[in-house]
């Protein structure tokens, strides 16, 4: 991950607590890599104490908010989104090694707007791209799942810890396209799974 200090001038319109936003881009700093390649902190080993709020939201859309004012700056984004983390309580956070602040979610804090293929049938691959940069090859340990909103499929799929994307129309219609029908229902092979892309319960 790159350092965070050129993002230092434009933090004041987006944080209004200056000690814990201190203490936030100084954990991140410190464990920057200066590697030019993306590089997630270790967020899953950190456990700070300290909890609270900061008027964080993640829209359903992928935007996010920050005292009900959009924070436009993509590298930004995408900053707050790699020290992202969601707990066992539900709840999502921006966590540094010493503190966390709640972030609340309408929906999946990411989302996958593109899908490619590698392969065919049983032996295929299926690598999504986050909104943010991520790029999550879907298999066992990162699972593909349909929810459904009355009739309307809602597909996820696992990025990281548990935080997940919802896979967008024009993606998830390139699953269906690629899919195959196995015991009466419509599903896609990845990394030598099978995920079934479901229909509603009744």
């Amino acid at each position: 991950m790159a350092s965070v200090g050129g993002f230092a001038p434009y933090i004041s319109g987006i944080m209004t607590d200056g000690s814990s936003l201190q203490q936030l881009l100084a954990s991140l700093k410190a464990h920057a890599s200066g590697s030019p390649e993306k590089r997630l902190p270790p967020v899953e080993t950190w456990n700070p104490t300290h909890c609270g709020d900061a008027g964080f939201e993640i829209l359903r859309d992928g935007t996010w908010l920050h005292e009900g004012t959009r924070i436009t700056r993509e590298s930004m984004v995408a900053l707050f989104a790699s020290i992202l983390r969601k707990d066992e309580d539900g709840q999502t956070y921006l966590v540094t090694p010493v503190e966390k602040i709640r972030v609340q979610v309408a929906d999946a804090p990411f989302l996958a707007v593109r899908v490619d293929r590698h392969g065919a049938g049983a032996e295929q691959t299926l690598v999504f791209t986050t909104n943010v940069g991520d790029v999550v090859t879907c298999g066992p340990a990162n699972p593909l799942r349909v929810a459904y909103d009355g009739e309307e499929p809602r597909p996820y799929v696992l990025v990281r810890g548990r935080l997940e994307a919802r896979v967008l129309r024009a993606p998830f219609y390139e699953l269906v396209e690629w899919g195959e029908v196995r015991d009466g229902k419509l599903g896609v092979w990845s990394g030598g799974a099978w995920f079934d892309l479901g229909a509603p319960q009744h």
